[in-house]
């Protein structure tokens, strides 16, 4: 038999072990519940997420994950924040006509991406899909060395399949990096990024810039309908190379330049920019917005080979029915790869664009998830810096560069696009 003294010991050593085996959990979740309980907040109507650094702090709508306000330099006394928050949002009215305006607001996923007006067989998703217009479960609320992460899940119904958010913000830097995981689905899908800005009173002052393109082209058909109160400028289905150069529907009219808004108040109009393929180098494609009366530049970096073209929705007061009424005033620049926003079936099924051997669905399949990277942030620049020529990468940095040769260099991690790790 054990002596008293023997048990004694093996029943401290057992306590011990307990000990060292329980306190990496309890720590975890002890430190995981007192952030979760400090970081929900209702902005805007909306209950939301909060994730927040010492330079960043941004808010997730719980109902359709979008993605504001986000407040970048927060550690500063002039803060910016560049996303557009949908003016209704304190209102109490009629139903809205599409769930997705609910929450509308900064930069939310979109599967399938589009209106999604006509059914795809027995499936018939809203607007922008279930995961810019369902409940997200937040998971997790981590931070591990610089990099602070917050992760969100949902089941969809409509396409059975399952979807988790990762947001991570990294110290020092003015950046979010966005990762979204699918699993379990099958077949083609429209996707992508609806990144909403907040569009500048002064005219013009906002100026645009992308990485090289193959083509422009303005939607090919009815984006606003007079009938519904809604009115657009560019003439429907016209391709072209240069954002400068965009032809409007009215016969001996200028061309319209859509590298300088807002412009022509009134008007509602669409256009889809498609990438070229990655260069040599395999950097990123990007796209840039530099608010010249504010000072400074909000960008996007994605994988081409994944989103490869940009949407804008240019929203200059131009709809006046319920709840537009001819006040909401926004940018989207939406990194996609779509048939401009029809949904569904009208990217799936013979268009305009695939038969000119552009995609406009990825392919996902149950066998193994299909990961989407996404990184946005803010830089500021000088006075003199009006818009971006190019972006230059080296490792852990980017580099803007003016037409006029002047450099602004900031921290990014865009590998991250390719290795999904910060």
């Amino acid at each position: 038999m054990k002596s008293r003294t023997q048990r004694l010991r093996i029943a401290l050593c057992l306590a011990i072990c307990m000990t060292n085996w329980n306190h990496p959990l309890q720590a975890q979740n002890t430190q995981a519940d007192s952030k979760i309980s400090t970081s929900d907040k209702t902005l805007y109507a909306q209950p939301s997420y909060v994730l927040s650094n010492g330079q960043v702090e941004l808010a997730i709508t719980q109902l359709g994950g979008h993605m504001a306000p986000v407040k970048f330099y927060r550690d500063t006394d002039q803060p910016v924040e560049p996303y557009h928050i949908s003016p209704w949002q304190e209102e109490k009215g009629p139903q809205m006509p599409a769930a997705v305006l609910v929450p509308l607001r900064g930069d939310f996923f979109c599967m399938p991406f589009g209106g999604n007006s006509e059914p795809v067989g027995d499936q018939k998703h809203p607007p922008h899909g279930e995961v810019a217009t369902a409940l997200w479960t937040r998971r997790s609320l981590e931070r591990w060395g610089d990099v602070r992460s917050m992760s969100m899940t949902m089941q969809t119904t409509v396409s059975a399949g399952k979807v988790t958010k990762d947001i991570y913000l990294v110290d020092s830097q003015n950046v979010v990096y966005t990762k979204h995981t699918l699993e379990g689905f099958q077949g083609k899908f429209p996707l992508g990024h609806h990144a909403t800005l907040a569009m500048s009173q002064q005219e013009q002052s906002v100026h645009l810039a992308s990485s090289p393109i193959r083509f422009g082209m303005t939607y090919p058909g009815l984006f606003s309908d007079p009938k519904q109160g809604e009115y657009q400028s560019l003439e429907p289905g016209k391709q072209w190379q240069s954002l400068a150069h965009v032809p409007v529907a009215w016969k001996a009219q200028a061309d319209a330049d859509l590298s300088r808004l807002p412009d022509r108040p009134g008007y509602a109009d669409l256009v889809q920019v498609f990438n070229l393929a990655p260069d040599a180098a395999g950097n990123p494609a990007w796209m840039t917005a530099t608010f010249t009366d504010k000072g400074y530049v909000w960008f996007s970096l994605k994988d081409p080979q994944i989103l490869n073209s940009t949407v804008f929705w240019i929203e200059n007061r131009g709809r006046h029915g319920y709840p537009w009424l001819g006040r909401n005033h926004c940018l989207g620049l939406e990194d996609v790869t779509a048939y401009f926003a029809d949904g569904l079936k009208a990217s799936i099924e013979p268009n305009q664009l695939n038969q000119q051997g552009i995609k406009t669905a990825l392919e996902l399949t149950k066998e193994r998830p299909t990961v989407v990277p996404y990184i946005q942030g803010v830089v500021r620049v000088p006075q003199a810096f009006q818009s971006v020529k190019t972006i230059e990468f080296s490792p852990g940095n980017i580099t803007l560069v003016s037409p006029e040769g002047l450099r602004v260099e900031t921290p990014v991690r865009h590998e991250f696009l390719k290795t999904l790790k910060l």
